[in-house]
């Protein structure tokens, strides 16, 4: 019988950035709740380490040799925010290879369900540069894995991360294989995602950004995956769903300025277990920011109670909202589908 498969490693612990936000408390804090719970379910898995291919379609290689390096004379600074330590080159291969692996084994039928549960996080790393905590860009090398190795024709990547995901966003611009789609705060860091971005040559239309404001909570995240992502993904008919799974819109995060509970991440979870069921494709997720320590140990633990429960949940009912019904009608001009 196909898992439910929780991706981790002690690697991610060794990814030292001292009084930093994206800290090792952080996987700590996940584990313990998650543990405290017979992990929900879900098994434990090592995370490998990435292997080249699957690092290098996505990473050039003296971009990676540039990392190590720095990380073998003992770390620093990549940029402002960005820091590496000694132990940061392993934790972010594996990193890399746990979201590679959890494709693998959606896409083989080892898994019904996965969720990549390490750090750092990715969606901010470009082909060639670290950036916003992250180093190498995990659901990209998730996705390239998907098209590369496991002949998938499409995938979608939802990023729902309070920061827009400018990395995968760049990653993809031009790529039509990859529909990229992210709810984010704005104005906020890295200050891109603006929603005229839809993508550029072969790929226009297959970047939507979705920017909200601050305060914005559960019911227009949720509305937005219903009105917007849903259609959309039914219209694209992917071969894998992935998830840059940010807990940093929850209310109670030091950094971001929206206000999602546990309850709207289960509810966006649920939207998305109903999607991948009608088009019978599997749904895999990948750890991103959050930093409140409680907010984000629960707000993973309700993301996985969802996600790998036995049975599709049922739909809530959730309200329509203006300003996902704006956004549709935006979006309409490349996907007919959202029209009227």
């Amino acid at each position: 019988m196909a898992i439910a498969a929780l991706l981790r490693h002690e690697a991610s612990l060794a990814h030292e950035t001292g009084a930093h936000p994206e800290r090792v408390a952080r996987i700590e804090a996940i584990e313990r709740r998650l543990a405290g719970a017979d992990w929900l379910g879900f098994e434990p898995l090592d995370a490998p380490v990435v292997d080249d291919a699957a690092l290098h379609a996505v990473h050039p290689p003296e971009y990676c040799a540039r990392l190590a390096s720095l990380c073998d004379r003992g770390g620093g600074m990549l940029d402002l925010d960005t820091v590496a330590s000694p132990g940061s080159w392993e934790a972010a291969r594996r990193a890399a290879g746990g979201a590679a692996q959890a494709v693998d084994l959606l896409m083989e039928g080892d898994a019904r369900v996965a969720f990549a549960a390490l750090r750092p996080p990715g969606h901010h790393a470009g082909n060639a540069d670290a950036m916003g905590f992250c180093l190498l860009n995990n659901v990209a090398i998730a996705a390239r894995r998907a098209l590369d190795a496991h002949g998938a024709e499409r995938v979608l990547v939802v990023d729902w991360d309070v920061h827009h995901g400018n990395g995968t966003n760049d990653i993809f611009h031009a790529d039509p294989r990859v529909l990229f789609v992210s709810i984010h705060q704005s104005p906020l860091y890295p200050g891109t995602g603006a929603a005229g971005d839809v993508g550029s040559g072969d790929g226009t239309g297959f970047t939507i950004n979705l920017p909200v404001r601050a305060g914005s909570g559960d019911a227009l995240f949720q509305a937005l995956v219903d009105e917007v992502v849903v259609p959309v993904a039914q219209d694209f008919a992917p071969g894998l769903v992935l998830v840059s799974a940010g807990y940093d819109a929850h209310r109670a995060d030091p950094i971001g300025g929206c206000a999602l509970t546990e309850a709207g991440y289960a509810a966006m979870t649920g939207t998305l277990r109903r999607l991948c069921a009608d088009l019978d494709v599997p749904l895999g997720m990948v750890l991103e920011g959050g930093y409140d320590l409680d907010a984000l140990a629960e707000s993973v633990a309700a993301t996985l109670e969802v996600l790998g429960a036995e049975d599709v949940p049922a739909a809530n009912g959730a309200a329509s909202h203006p300003v996902a019904r704006e956004a549709a009608a935006r979006v309409a001009a490349h996907w007919p589908v959202l029209a009227g």
